[in-house]
């Protein structure tokens, strides 16, 4: 039986069969278990090493890492992550990783396989955890990933650059002409729109723009991992746009999970893209985008991109344990220009 079929049969990576194979003391007790019983019951026996034909590898054993996903319960939608790890793989062939995803519902929940370290580092992803969990993760390699709830968390991080993405869509609005302009958003108290706001309208009042802020209502300790804003809040949203006099042309939209349905709203107000107002979205999910009944212009904030630094980067924390310091990695935004033609507002 080939690798690859015991571990579909113990759900487990490849990865890890070759690790119960060759390394079993580097395997989490569960996992070995898991596999062992597999190569038993279809009668499995590898053949020992100083029989094996051909070189031996000399790669170092996959890194076994979690990414942990706080304040969300398992859900398949988050499976973008192992997605993009994928693909981040196929390009290096000489780090192999292991993942496994970890959730908890609250901040003050460490998942045993932290707890009890049955991984080599951690991804942590969501909520912040609270200051408990981040005192027992402080000998376990791990790395923020995507914008940081507060400005004081204490570990390294990968994220994108919000500074430069509200900046660059300050600039690009005022180079399609538009001098009055506006912030739209659902989520204000998120961390990440609540940079790329504040970014953007100093921006804009460095070019002489006309500012309008149209958010809507904070949402203190909300886990942005399973929140969708409503169809009701993109209707007021609109309809805020709708009654400010006189009415931006120039929209900013931070992020673009809503877009599609305040943009639903604008045509139902009778408000037409690319006549009434042009939009630069802050955020690009070829999913959302490829599906909206027009194309903005968008930043991509480079997903793959913050995926491989941040594996990178947890990799490196594993192999250098003794390293001090705080390290953070920001990763600047591409635009995704409009192909319009240039409107006359």
């Amino acid at each position: 039986m080939l690798i690859a079929e015991i571990a579909q049969k113990a759900k487990v990576s490849p990865a890890t069969v070759s690790r119960v194979i060759n390394q079993p003391h580097l395997v989490a007790p569960d996992r070995l278990a898991r596999v062992q019983a597999v190569m038993a019951a279809v009668n499995y026996a590898p053949t020992p090493l100083h029989r094996r034909r051909g070189p031996k590898s000399r790669l170092a054993a996959p890194k076994e890492i979690a990414v942990w996903f706080v304040g969300a319960r398992k859900n398949p939608s988050l499976n973008w992550f192992q997605d993009q790890l994928l693909q981040v793989q196929s390009t290096s062939e000489r780090q192999k990783i292991d993942l496994s995803v970890l959730y908890s519902e609250s901040p003050d929940e460490l998942p045993r396989a932290l707890a009890e370290r049955l991984v080599d580092g951690v991804v942590i992803q969501g909520m912040e955890p609270s200051p408990a969990c981040m005192q027992k993760l402080a000998d376990l390699p791990h790395v923020w990933f995507m914008t940081r709830r507060s400005a004081g968390y204490p570990g390294d991080y990968v994220e994108p650059d919000n500074e430069s993405n509200g900046r660059m869509a300050a600039d690009y609005l005022q180079r399609r002409g538009h001098k009055n302009v506006a912030i739209i958003s659902t989520d204000p108290s998120y961390s990440a729109i609540a940079w790329r706001v504040r970014a953007f309208a100093e921006r804009a009042q460095e070019l002489g723009l006309t500012l309008h802020h149209i958010l809507g209502k904070a949402k203190p300790g909300t886990s942005y991992l399973t929140h969708s804003p409503t169809h009701e809040e993109s209707d007021q949203l609109a309809r805020r746009l709708q009654q400010t006099s006189p009415r931006p042309t120039g929209l900013y939209i931070p992020v673009d999970h809503f877009c599609g349905s305040f943009f639903r709203a604008m045509r139902q107000a009778g408000l037409k893209a690319e006549r009434d107002y042009e939009v630069i979205l802050g955020n690009y999910n070829p999913v959302i985008y490829h599906n909206l009944d027009h194309l903005p212009a968008a930043l991509d904030i480079n997903l793959p991109t913050l995926v491989r630094k941040v594996v990178d980067h947890l990799v490196w924390r594993c192999e250098n344990p003794q390293a001090t310091g705080r390290i953070g990695i920001s990763v600047s935004p591409s635009l995704i220009a409009t192909s319009a033609a240039r409107p006359t507002f």
